[in-house]
C-alpha cells in the first residue's frame, strides 16, 4: 500500500476507504470496483490505484473500516446503560445490534451475512475477520456480563449459531423478518 503522508493524501486515502464501506455495505464485495469507489469518493480514478496496491488492500481496508466502526458503536451503546441487571428484551436487542446491524430490514441483514459468508472465498480477510469476530465476541461477553448474564465461550458460540440459524432460516421466507425470527429465538433461549 503506498502510504498517503500529506494531510491531503490521508483524506484522500480515507475518503477512498470510506466509499468503499458504503458500497459494501449496501451492495456487497461485488458493489466494490475502482471506478465506483472513485464517483462515491469524488476522487480521479487513478487514486484507487495510487494509494492502494490492489482492489483486495481496499476491500480489506474497508471491511476494517466497516467492522471497527459497528464494534466503536456497540461499545458507545454498552457505555451509555447503567451497569445493573437489565431486562430480557433489552438485552436481546443490544446483542442483535451486534449481530445483524441497527437495521432490520431483511435486505440490509442478508447483505450482511452475504459479506461474512463471502469471506470464505477472499483467503486475504480471513485474518481481518478472526479479528474483528474476536473482538465481537468480546463485546458480546461485556453485553452479557453487565446485563447480569454472564457467558463463557462454548454459550456464547451457541447463542450466535442460535441467532445465525433463525436469520438464515428466516431469510428464505416469503416476507422475511431475520431479526423478530432471531429475536424470538434468542429470548426463549435466555429465558430457560
Amino acid at each position: 500500500m503506498t502510504t498517503a503522508s500529506t494531510p491531503k493524501g490521508e483524506r484522500r486515502r480515507k475518503a477512498l476507504v470510506d466509499a468503499a464501506a458504503e458500497l459494501l455495505v449496501e451492495g456487497g464485495f461485488d458493489a466494490i470496483r475502482h471506478r465506483a469507489i472513485a464517483e462515491r469518493a469524488g476522487l480521479p480514478l487513478a487514486s484507487t490505484t495510487y494509494y492502494f496496491d490492489s482492489l483486495d488492500d481496499l476491500i480489506t481496508a474497508a471491511a476494517e473500516a466497516q467492522g471497527r466502526a459497528e464494534l466503536a458503536d456497540g461499545r458507545r451503546k454498552l457505555e451509555e446503560l447503567a451497569t445493573r441487571q437489565r431486562g430480557v428484551d433489552t438485552l436481546v436487542d443490544l446483542v442483535l445490534d451486534q449481530l445483524l446491524g441497527e437495521d432490520s430490514d431483511a435486505e440490509a441483514v442478508l447483505l450482511r451475512y452475504e459479506r461474512l459468508v463471502a469471506t470464505g472465498r477472499r483467503p486475504y480477510l480471513r485474518p481481518l475477520m478472526r479479528t474483528l469476530g474476536a473482538e465481537l465476541r468480546g463485546l458480546l461477553r461485556d453485553v452479557f456480563e453487565r446485563s447480569g448474564m454472564p457467558m463463557d465461550a462454548t454459550r456464547l458460540e451457541q447463542i450466535i449459531a442460535l441467532v445465525d440459524g433463525a436469520v438464515v432460516n428466516a431469510l428464505i421466507e416469503v416476507n422475511p423478518d431475520p431479526r423478530a425470527a432471531a429475536a424470538r429465538m434468542l429470548r426463549d433461549a435466555l429465558v430457560d
